[in-house]
């Protein structure tokens, strides 16, 4: 039985995102949303599906293989989450796009274990747009230097960028973060001749702004879901 805030809610951010578009004069069909699963169970996920929604992040590879087998095929699936190496070959046939590249390592190996599963992984590279030590990602003059090895790399398919906005209690503070991925996405773009066309920024509480700077993935969770608490547990992942 469909839960009624599962369908409403995502309606209703539909919406929000159709609006933000044609305010910022971009066409509403250029936009996905990624409804961040983890931490929810199947029973949720399968509610969304049923309300029309395919495209789904989950964030740890443990959690991911035991709730994926239990939901349709034809559900697509993002990783969120930060990407160790050591996971790479579990999790690399279970997702078509991967958000957290931060490391050259970690693409190194990806395009090493993608030539050994035979697979071409494709992904966004993590930028730490707003310089918090507490972050992970790129740094923007750093990821200047070093995207030339990435994008020669054979098998690795980089797609675009992804970053995250410091938490702030208003939403239009995350407006220069937004806006300065996108630029220099565009500097990318010039210098290496590769469109990196997907953006993915904008959570919950500022998905709006994300979608007017030119995002094209938000990620959007607890405005779907509902907030978990603290102690809440499910069966299937209270271990992970």
């Amino acid at each position: 039985m469909i839960h009624p805030s599962i369908p409403t809610n995502l309606q209703i951010i539909r919406e929000r995102i159709e609006a933000a578009a044609r305010r910022s004069g971009r066409d509403p069909r250029e936009i996905e949303l990624v409804a961040v699963s983890k931490k929810h169970p199947p029973e949720q996920i399968r509610e969304a599906w049923d309300s029309g929604q395919e495209l789904f992040g989950e964030s740890r590879v443990q959690e991911a293989l035991v709730k994926i087998p239990l939901l349709p095929s034809n559900l697509r699936w993002h990783f969120i989450g930060h990407l160790q190496s050591n996971k790479i070959r579990k999790m690399l046939p279970l997702f078509e796009l991967i958000h957290g590249v931060d490391q050259l390592q970690t693409a190194r190996d990806l395009d090493r274990i993608g030539g050994e599963l035979g697979m071409l992984p494709r992904v966004l590279l993590e930028v730490n747009i707003s310089g918090e030590p507490s972050k992970k990602g790129f740094d923007p003059k750093a990821l200047e230097q070093i995207i030339e090895e990435m994008l020669s790399m054979p098998r690795l398919q980089v797609e675009g960028l992804m970053t995250m906005a410091p938490l702030a209690g208003e939403a239009e503070s995350s407006r220069p973060y937004f806006s300065g991925l996108r630029d220099l996405r565009d500097q990318l773009a010039q210098k290496t001749g590769i469109p990196l066309a997907t953006l993915s920024m904008g959570m919950s509480g500022d998905f709006e702004i994300a979608v007017e700077e030119g995002a094209t993935l938000c990620r959007v969770g607890s405005s779907i879901f509902g907030e978990l608490l603290r102690n809440e547990k499910f069966p299937l992942i209270e271990n992970f």
